[in-house]
Parts: C-alpha cells; structure tokens; sequence
C-alpha cells in the first residue's frame, strides 16, 4: 500500500524540498504548492491525506487557505498541520481556532515534525472504519480506499476513487459536472468542467476489464448517473 500523501505548502522552494527529503525517507509521498492558487490545484488533482501549511506567504496567508479548507465541505476533514516562526502563545492559539490540526515551530527537528504527522493522521482516521458500499460485486471500502470488482482488485487514482466513491453513494441519480465537481473537488476549486470528464474516462477505463464501464452513464445535457440497470 502506498504512502499517505502530504501536501507542503510554502512559498521557499528550498524548505520544500528539505520537506520533501525528509518525509520520503518516512516513507511519506509529497506534493507541493508555493502559494494557494497552487495548492488548490493540487488538492483538487489529488486529494491530501495532510497538509503542511506555512503561515507566512506572500497573497493568501496560510492562516487564510487554511480557514477557507476548513469551512468547505470537501475539504473540511483534510488534517492540516501549521508550520510557522511564529511562536507567541496567541498566534498558536490562533491557528488553532481555525481548525489546524496541530502547530509545529521553527526550527523543528524532523523526528517530531515526522512523530507530529503520524499522531495527527492517526486521529484523523475515519470513525466509519467498516463502511463498505458495494453493488453487484463492486466494492468500495471507505477505510481502506481500496477497490475491488467480483472479488479483484481494481487500481485507482485518488481522484478516481474519489469520483467512484461518490457515485457508488449516491446511485440512479442524474448529476451535472458541476455539481460533480462541487462533491468531489470542492466548492471554489478553480478546476474547468472537463476535467470531470477526463477523470471519468479514467475511471470508466480502469473498471473496464471487470465490465463495470458501463455502469457509469453519461446522460446527455445533463451529466452522469451511475446505475446498474445497463
């Protein structure tokens, strides 16, 4: 199974990759983002399971993008880690006020940075550990994010299996590709329309060798539905 997959936002390339080095050898897989635009792409592309969020950048603050993943529903429930100089009581206080998970001082030592990610991750385990949708020998385990058709495992991008997910939750009903995009992305992600129709493709050419394709229908001039009546 991979890695947990943590997005580092801040806008000093070297510390990026510092970061970068240091979570890899953790075994961690990491993306990054200089700035908020950015990092709104990269959540939008593939879903983090943790942020590292610098307070301090230029435009958006940290403490700002933070706020605004906090109050959105899709984004709401990604960890996010505040990584700052700022170390006044009220500051720390602050951040976590806005829903920051955990707040880390510079300069930090990667061994607590590293111990810091684990606990927060390991609190941020979903309480619905068993939940399984499944319909006709598909099977989504929500705990697990693994996939499986009739049995055999089916290998999925995180935005793919965020979009099967969905659909499988939600089955016979017609949904446009906004609509789409606001469930699955999120609402204010700058993402053009047809991205979900390149996802969708994905997802439809993953499934295919289980004949499972199908089952995600394209209503025309009006979206998608997912359905086992073929």
């Amino acid at each position: 199974m991979q890695g947990k997959l943590i997005l580092v936002v801040d806008d000093e390339a070297p510390i990026r990759e510092m970061l970068r080095f240091a979570l890899g050898r953790a075994d961690f897989r990491v993306v990054e983002a200089s700035g908020a635009q950015e990092a709104r792409l990269r959540i939008a592309d593939e879903r983090p399971d943790l942020i590292l969020m610098d307070w301090m950048m230029p435009g958006m603050s940290g403490v700002e993008l933070t706020r605004e993943l906090k109050s959105q529903a899709m984004t709401r429930d990604i960890p996010v880690i505040m990584v700052t100089a700022r170390v006044e009581e009220e500051d720390k206080v602050r951040g976590l006020n806005i829903g920051c998970d955990d707040y880390v001082s510079k300069p930090f030592s990667y061994p607590e940075l590293i111990a810091r990610i684990q606990a927060v991750l390991r609190r941020a385990m979903p309480g619905g550990e068993e939940e399984r949708l499944a319909i006709n020998g598909l099977e989504v385990d929500a705990a697990s994010q693994r996939v499986t058709a009739k049995g055999q495992p089916v290998r999925l991008g995180p935005t793919e299996y965020r979009l099967l997910h969905f659909f499988i939750s939600h089955p016979e009903r017609v949904y446009t590709r906004e609509q789409v995009l606001d469930r699955v992305w999120g609402q204010n992600v700058y993402v053009e329309e047809r991205t979900v129709d390149v996802h969708i493709r994905r997802l439809r050419k993953a499934l295919e060798p289980f004949g499972y394709d199908e089952m995600i229908q394209t209503v025309r001039g009006s979206g998608y539905r997912f359905s086992e009546k073929v």
